[in-house]
């Protein structure tokens, strides 16, 4: 992985942190070259011996000019095998899901209590101000970016200027992030709120384009509310994308 740390340094970690907080995250990785089932069920029953209340996970994915891309195309390593990863993040919620968490979102799980307040305000489309160099912000309707060179920030501040640059959000834009985030999410997208905030051509648009993966069973509706079944949870960004309202303002 061409990481920092190792194994042995991240047990380290975890086995000092725990003996001061129990408000704890890990991160864990599926879906990577040559970890088979058997070593990633090893990674989970190993993280889940610690007591952490929160795990992130998150598929491999390969980043142009990283060393593992590099490594690919040499043939070193192989390449990611999706079906591996798909593979992997079922025993993931299956394990997590036995031990007491949540999935309450894609790539996050929590147990009652435990989950990401920053995260989910970002999932909710709460608003939030970014201070400080290429910190973001969003007040529902804009979103804005700081500068990111820390000198031009600060004469910014000295000069009483906002070093920020601001984006309006059309209302497809609104819809089309509501979905995303929403069918991420164990809160669902509600039917209810893109008729009231966006106006029943949408909701109506939503559904219609819904059907298709309701009927191959990827969504479900429950009480006005589309969610994406467990199925549908690995595809769920393609998912979205389908759904997504676009040519209008």
């Amino acid at each position: 992985m061409n990481r920092a740390h190792n194994a042995t340094e991240a047990k380290a970690c975890l086995e000092q942190a725990t003996k001061y907080f129990d408000n704890i995250s890990l991160d864990l990785i599926y879906g990577i070259p040559g970890t088979t089932n058997e070593e990633w069920q090893i990674n989970i029953d190993t993280a889940l011996s610690f007591g952490v209340n929160h795990i992130s996970s998150y598929a491999l994915t390969v980043e142009p000019k990283t060393a593992l891309a590099a490594f690919i195309a040499k043939g070193i390593i192989d390449d990611v095998d999706d079906a591996l990863a798909q593979e992997q993040f079922y025993m993931l919620i299956d394990s997590l899901e036995a031990n007491n968490f949540v999935h309450y979102e894609l790539s996050n799980f929590g147990k009652d209590r435990y989950f990401s307040k920053n995260n989910s305000a970002y999932w909710q489309g709460k608003s939030y101000i970014g201070i400080g160099p290429s910190a973001h912000s969003f007040d529902g309707q804009r979103r804005g970016w700081n500068v990111r060179n820390n000198i031009k920030y600060i004469k910014s501040i000295q000069n009483h200027e906002l070093p920020i640059e601001i984006e309006i959000l059309t209302t497809a834009d609104q819809y089309n992030e509501y979905v995303m985030t929403g069918l991420r999410t164990v809160w669902g997208v509600s039917m209810q709120k893109v008729r009231a905030e966006f106006g029943p051509v949408f909701e109506n648009y939503l559904f219609q384009q819904a059907r298709k993966h309701i009927k191959e069973q990827l969504l479900y509706i429950d009480k006005e509310t589309l969610f994406v079944t467990k199925k549908g949870k690995f595809l769920s960004d393609g998912i979205a994308s389908d759904l997504f309202k676009i040519n209008t303002v």
